[in-house]
């Protein structure tokens, strides 16, 4: 697919889980479950719910890690959620930034930013601020924050290398990310790179784990770390959803890794 189609797709549906609330996507056959044919979203999924600043309204189970965990973000930061959805993680760093600090999500989808909004303002914070924007293409000045974090999203941009160029622009000079995503150990079958709905599910758009680094390192990073990783399987009733039987089993006999991992490093 062209670049503008996977975008396209990835507005399209996270437009269409966007519009769904909480309740529905816990219940609904079409919501987190896959038997709707669609990707099951909680498969990397972390539990938020005993953080400072957490707010269920904003919690659609759609992430790989919890980028603010050990990103040493301050009391006084100004810190950026790339597709922060419905501002998830952006209430979390809320409540590490304090109220001197301010917190911005962008996001691609424009339901995700309403809704986001909405959740924003049942709090009353007047420092945290939602905007839709390309992360390709972010609408910032050069050097504008301290922190960057993003929940598996990163995976989802065609451009990466572009993405984590524009990464580097916004922070400021000595700022850093914290930025948990999926990458890939091993080749996954060629039926699900050319799925358009594994795409959509972080899977079909995730990258080699060297190949993400080294991406990292190429833009001008340094002091890169990996602050957490770990492997996840593909369901066989998802996997049965693309392959057959026996494309399954010659799947699973080959080395491969869907890896969640949490990458830091600093500008």
């Amino acid at each position: 697919m062209k670049t503008n189609e996977l975008k396209e797709l990835v507005k399209e549906k996270y437009g269409r889980i966007a519009a769904q609330s909480h309740l529905l996507k816990s219940e609904s056959c079409c919501g987190e479950v896959s038997c709707c044919g669609e990707v099951d979203y909680t498969i990397f999924s972390d539990d938020y719910s005993k953080l400072p600043g957490y707010n269920p309204d904003a919690d659609l189970g759609l992430g790989c890690g919890i980028p603010s965990d050990k990103a040493d973000i301050k009391e006084g930061d100004s810190v950026l959620d790339l597709g922060s959805g419905a501002g998830n993680d952006c209430f979390v760093a809320r409540s590490l930034v304090g109220k001197t600090g301010k917190v911005t999500g962008l996001d691609f989808t424009q339901e995700m930013v309403l809704k986001a909004k909405r959740n924003a303002e049942k709090t009353g914070f007047t420092n945290i601020e939602f905007i839709h924007g390309d992360i390709e293409e972010m609408p910032f000045e050069d050097g504008q924050f301290d922190v960057v974090i993003s929940n598996c999203v990163l995976n989802l941009v065609p451009d990466k290398k572009k993405a984590f160029s524009e990464i580097y622009r916004v922070l400021k000079p000595g700022g850093h990310f914290n930025i948990s995503d999926i990458v890939l150990v091993g080749n996954l079958p060629h039926k699900l790179k050319e799925e358009a709905e594994m795409y959509a599910g972080c899977v079909s758009g995730a990258i080699q784990k060297e190949e993400y680094l080294e991406m990292v390192k190429q833009q001008g990073f340094s002091n890169i770390q990996i602050k957490s990783e770990n492997r996840s399987l593909i369901p066989d009733s998802l996997l049965k959803n693309y392959l057959s039987e026996d494309e399954v089993v010659q799947f699973k006999k080959q080395e491969f890794g869907l890896i969640s991992i949490t990458v830091a490093a600093a500008k």
